[in-house]
């Protein structure tokens, strides 16, 4: 329920407080006084499009505000409005401790607009999303919204109460996991051909690489032997000529030989050994090079011995090198790498091969989830069936009221359970079809009704919807537009009852409503020949009926207009459960 909406620099308006009461609150005013700002006031919070059009010129006397800037605010009572803690919740914001949120939105010269909740920046959308919550406002669109087949559903929707809500919500999240799989399975399956021929094409390189089989390292060690194998006679030739050098040519005994000069040399040094233990020393050295000759001999020895100077070894061996060569080219850096590369082909062939044992969990899944839709949205019609019948019913007898006893309303639910017919909303397509009269053709609202008919059905839906009203507050722009007379006085009297329900804030140029609100409050505007400014004042006792009298005729002080006034009030006090007026609301 909105307590107090505070206005700044709207359009005609410089400064205006409008405190909001329970029950019904009509707004009136001379045509141009500033209505509407109210209205767009109300917008903006709502998160209407900031527009620099619709600030006020120049700045508020006093300087409450300067430059042209607006300001909208307004304190708001959310205890128990269905949906907001979710939201709070999604927005990562606390719930207001004392029930009471703050919200406002200002614009700047330029339109930048900003948005705030308890004194918090938030972006505008979030302050849509709280207010989606709190207030509806019904108006001339509205109106137009009855031709609206969706609209129409909504109607009945909302009349079907918590039992057809939760069903819709049911229906709502499988109809979702339905297309999400579907989705999902048409995404696999279109992957499904590409995945094969890259499956394709990774089965040729394992093939390759298996027929070459290679191994870790063996690229290097090939390299090695490749090397050897290409230098094997200046290899050999090195060796030989480096044990001529140690030990002589293998068969005569060299005296200029390294093995030869060392033994000598270790026998000489020997025979003195005993005398001075340096000469020890040094003997024990010779004699470790002369073992260290010896044996580097031999292994010369053995190395020529063992060279491989093969052509045929030599050939495998280049042959070898290139197909490996191959294998890097197309696959890795390395030996290792091409070996990586297999691995991870391996595997992806073997998600490639699991794809056919997805698409057939996928399918069973979106073929249940299929079934699962469909039964829910057979029960969804049924449940909304049910819903119109009772709705259409209460519709009529709020019609009756409404100087349009004889119209009949019929409503058509063509369903389709088919697949390819559901949508989010299940497979209902809901046509509202209105005979204004007896023996009258039934035509769809859009056609058979005219602008002071839709506004009467437009309330009576309300009325009838009062009891599954999702917000706290209910305003009403004109709806009354195109009726008076009687009429008028049971438009009031039904916006009377709905306030019973939700908070009904109306703005209207009928006397007959303004005599049911439980407060009155009147938009004036003053000139000084350059400015227009306007406020909003409650209206009481005989300002109220001297209001209700500038509405009636539009003569001041008429004496016929005020107890006509007088009359009006006396109906609507009665409506509310009163005998008479309290003598404050009396004007002689």
């Amino acid at each position: 329920m909105i307590e107090e909406l505070r206005i700044r620099g709207i359009g005609v308006i410089d400064e205006a407080c409008v405190e909001l009461a329970p029950g019904l609150t009509v707004i009136t005013g001379e045509t141009g006084a500033g209505k509407t700002m109210v209205l767009s006031g109300l917008d903006l919070l709502r998160g209407g499009r900031a527009d620099s059009g619709m600030l006020r010129d120049g700045a508020l006397n006093g300087g409450a505000l300067n430059g042209g800037a607006a300001e909208v605010d307004a304190v708001v009572e959310v205890d128990g409005l269905p949906g907001l803690e979710a939201v709070f919740e999604d927005l990562g914001l606390a719930e207001p401790q004392d029930g009471a949120l703050i919200t406002r939105r200002t614009i700047a010269p330029g339109g930048r607009s900003r948005a705030y909740l308890d004194s918090r920046p938030v972006p505008v959308a979030a302050l849509a999303q709280v207010w989606s919550h709190i207030v509806a406002v019904h108006g001339q669109m509205d109106q137009a919204r009855l031709r609206e087949a969706s609209w129409q559903r909504e109607l009945v929707d909302r009349f079907g109460g918590a039992e057809l809500a939760t069903a819709l919500a049911r229906y709502g999240e499988t109809w979702r996991s339905w297309q999400q799989a579907a989705r999902d399975l048409e995404e696999l399956r279109s992957g499904m051909h590409e995945a094969e021929r890259q499956a394709a094409l990774l089965r040729l390189g394992i093939a390759e690489i298996d027929e070459v089989a290679p191994e870790a390292g063996e690229d290097v060690a090939l390299d090695a032997e490749a090397a050897v194998l290409s230098h094997a006679g200046a290899l050999r030739d090195a060796a030989v000529a480096a044990r001529a050098m140690l030990s002589g040519s293998g068969d005569d005994i060299d005296s200029a030989a390294v093995t030869t000069r060392l033994a000598s040399a270790r026998e000489e040094l020997a025979q003195i050994a005993d005398i001075d233990e340096r000469v020890r020393e040094l003997a024990a050295r010779v004699d470790s090079l002369l073992t260290e000759s010896v044996d580097i001999d031999g292994e010369l020895g053995e190395y020529v011995r063992h060279l491989d100077a093969d052509p045929a070894r030599q050939a495998w061996v280049e042959e070898r090198r290139s197909r490996l060569s191959a294998l890097r080219k197309s696959y890795g850096a390395s030996i290792e790498d091409v070996l990586r590369w297999r691995a991870d082909a391996a595997e992806q062939i073997a998600a490639a091969d699991t794809g056919s044992e997805r698409v057939a969990e996928l399918s069973s899944r979106v073929e249940q989830a299929s079934e699962a839709a469909q039964q829910q949205a057979r029960e969804l019609s049924e449940l909304r069936r049910a819903a119109a019948e009772r709705l259409l019913a209460s519709v009529h007898e709020e019609l009756a009221h409404l100087a349009m006893p004889e119209a009949r309303l019929d409503v058509s639910i063509t369903s389709s359970s088919e697949p390819q017919a559901l949508t989010a909303n299940g497979g209902d397509v809901v046509a509202i079809t209105l005979m204004p009269h007896a023996g009258a053709s039934a035509r769809p609202i859009g056609k058979g009704a005219s602008g002071g008919e839709l506004s009467r059905l437009a309330l009576a839906f309300e009325v009838a919807l009062a009891d599954s009203a999702p917000v706290g507050t209910m305003v009403f722009d004109e709806v009354d537009a195109g009726v008076g007379g009687a009429v008028a006085v049971e438009v009031g009297r039904r916006l009377a009852r709905l306030s019973r329900h939700v908070q009904v804030v109306v703005v209207t140029h009928l006397p007959q409503v303004a005599a049911f609100a439980d407060r009155h409050l009147v938009v004036t505007k003053s000139g000084d020949g350059a400015v227009t400014s306007a406020d909003v004042v409650a209206v009481e006792g005989p300002d109220r009926v001297a209001e209700l009298v500038r509405m009636l005729s539009g003569l001041e002080g008429s004496a016929t207009g005020a107890a006509h006034a007088e009359e009006l009030l006396e109906v609507a006090r009665a409506e509310a459960g009163g005998a008479a007026l309290p003598a404050g609301e009396r004007s002689r």
